[in-house]
């Protein structure tokens, strides 16, 4: 099954809303030219060889060498049978490893899977046994490699690849890190099944030509909850991923290629990092400045001292900038464009920061299935806030009726919202029944509720399996979500419906306050007694001085905490 591409739909003389306010330097029924993904890499080595390319914790790499251990890497792979159908799982944080390895499995003919290294042990079985990973690509960190090394015993996984933390620091940081942190360093015993990065890289560096179908050979299998919550892996191909990448550039039109920095703290295993950080970057020949993980201290001090042009993040990460009590003490105007993704952005959230930055946040849209960038408010021109933007170029988005999943709505209504593009995906993996659960004629449906207005700009209004049903009333979480992050003293909001035997279910709010600031559950439900209907109001307000629980990328986990609940 092909991605859902309707080339005769993007192409017919129709008056899509979008294309009267669209950005004038961007066409929207522009052919994305689509190629193995790893030929991305080969343009930006063959043209901006000398440029930065790479600045993990202040060691850097210039294109020409990044693009020599891709070379290195991808022939030892192939060394080790890898080649056309076989998956490589990436079990790392960010840093030149997971660039180097992500780029080198797919010249070698492989398909990349990435694995969230906060994986508990089981989810990391079910993972490589769904996806047949026969090979994993690791560092010599205890707290990753004592949980993948098991897996060579209890799952299919046949090998594990090896990267030496230390290599990756600079001098003196290496050898301090091996005599103060040596207990955080794994004791490798290396064998045919466990191999090191540097012997498998020891080699000319000229690995074997592989004929890759764009449109039919999977690149990426990126697993997700997706609507139903149960792990499945989106089958991205070549065209998916390098078509939205280049979507992506497209719409960033003034990016000064070989010029800029990027800033990488979202995690690269993520399907947002991974096209709007790393694949960007690649394109762009940006430097990337990589930190392993989030840590807000050590973000601010990079945006201070290195002035990055490019900050992709999650609105919880705009959010704690915004509340760090030392923020003047950093500059942030280095900043150009900021996308936030993974998450509603609340308005007041974006406005704080782009008063702090002089820098317009962005808002935008995806879905793993659509690898993922469906929609983005202009970089120039009216950028509404509350509003996801409009779709990408080649892009069609249309608010179809949930009940017969085919009528569209009239503008301004809300329906679920569907996507046809280049950059969906060819479907679930190994499971034909889910996908035509998500694809129906020749739409992917989003499970987000949604409306567009007159203007072509899209709203997210909630998602379909998140809406609250009281007392068979509709109340949608993120209107309440809305309303509570008004209140000054509010930090970090989740609402979520919990059952109730009258009511079916009753809506709560779960509130992190900002520090020193004080708030109780009555203050606030008169404070939102204006702003809420009877229905929307929650019954119960928890509130805390603790941060509120979030997944790996820094959402805002509604999940976790209506399990926290049930607990």
């Amino acid at each position: 099954m092909a991605s859902i591409f309707d080339e005769k739909a993007v192409n017919q003389d129709h008056e899509w809303p979008w294309l009267s306010k669209y950005p004038e330097n961007v066409v929207w029924n522009t052919r994305m030219p689509v190629c193995p993904v790893y030929e991305i890499l080969e343009e930006t080595c063959k043209n901006y060889g000398s440029r930065p390319a790479f600045d993990f914790l202040d060691k850097k790499w210039n294109w020409s060498e990044i693009g020599l251990l891709v070379n290195r890497m991808a022939k030892g792979l192939q060394g080790i049978g890898v080649g056309k159908g076989i998956k490589v799982g990436l079990f790392l944080p960010n840093s030149p490893y997971f660039l180097i390895t992500y780029y080198a499995v797919l010249q070698a003919g492989g398909t990349v899977v990435n694995f969230n290294p906060l994986y508990a042990e089981r989810e990391l079985q079910h993972q490589i046994e769904d996806s047949e990973t026969d090979i994993m690509v690791t560092l010599d960190m205890k707290v990753l490699l004592d949980k993948i090394e098991g897996m060579l015993h209890d799952t299919r996984l046949n090998k594990l690849v090896v990267c030496s933390f230390t290599d990756i620091l600079p001098f003196p940081k290496n050898m301090l890190f091996k005599l103060f942190k040596r207990n955080e360093l794994a004791k490798v015993q290396y064998s045919e099944r466990c191999i090191c990065f540097r012997a498998l890289t020891d080699n000319d560096g000229k690995p074997e030509d592989v004929s890759i179908d764009p449109y039919e050979d999977i690149a990426v299998l990126q697993y997700t909850g997706g609507t139903t919550g149960v792990p499945k892996g989106a089958m991205l191909t070549h065209a998916n991923v390098s078509a939205n990448v280049d979507q992506a550039v497209m719409w960033f039109h003034k990016n000064e290629p070989g010029q800029e920095k990027m800033l990488g703290v979202l995690p690269f295993f993520h399907v947002f990092a991974m096209t709007a950080v790393m694949n960007m970057s690649v394109r762009c020949a940006f430097e990337i400045i990589a930190l392993p993980r989030f840590d807000l201290e050590a973000t601010l001090k990079i945006l201070d001292k290195k002035k990055p042009h490019y900050f992709p993040a999650v609105p919880a990460i705009y959010n704690a900038i915004n509340n760090y009590p030392r923020l003047g003490q950093f500059d942030l105007k280095s900043l150009r464009y900021c996308i936030s993704g993974g998450a509603p952005l609340p308005v007041d959230v974006k406005k704080t920061f782009e008063d702090h930055t002089g820098c317009v946040v962005v808002e935008g849209y995806g879905l793993t299935e659509s690898s993922p960038v469906v929609c983005v408010n202009p970089i120039e021109g009216e950028n509404k806030p509350g509003s996801i933007g409009m779709p990408l170029p080649e892009t069609i988005v249309e608010i179809i009726d949930p009940k017969d999943q085919k009528t569209i709505v009239e503008r301004g209504e809300r329906g679920e919202l569907c996507v046809r593009g280049p950059q969906v995906m060819k479907g679930y993996w190994k499971r034909s029944d889910e996908t035509d659960l998500v694809i129906i004629n020749g739409r992917l449906h989003t499970g987000d509720i949604a409306k567009l207005d007159e203007d072509g700009y899209v709203y997210i209004v909630d998602r379909i399996k998140d809406l609250i049903i009281t007392n068979g009333y509709n109340v949608y979480p993120r209107n309440v979500e809305d309303a509570i992050y008004l209140h000054p003293s509010v930090e970090e909001c989740i609402v979520a419906g919990l059952p109730d035997q009258a009511r079916g279910e009753i809506v709560k709010a779960w509130v992190k306050s900002k520090d020193g600031r004080e708030l109780s559950a009555e203050d606030l439900k008169g404070f939102l007694k204006d702003k809420l209907s009877p229905m929307e109001m929650p019954r119960q307000i928890e509130v805390r001085e603790t941060p509120l629980p979030k997944t790996m990328v820094g959402k805002l986990s509604r999940k976790d905490i209506v399990a926290e609940e049930q607990n």
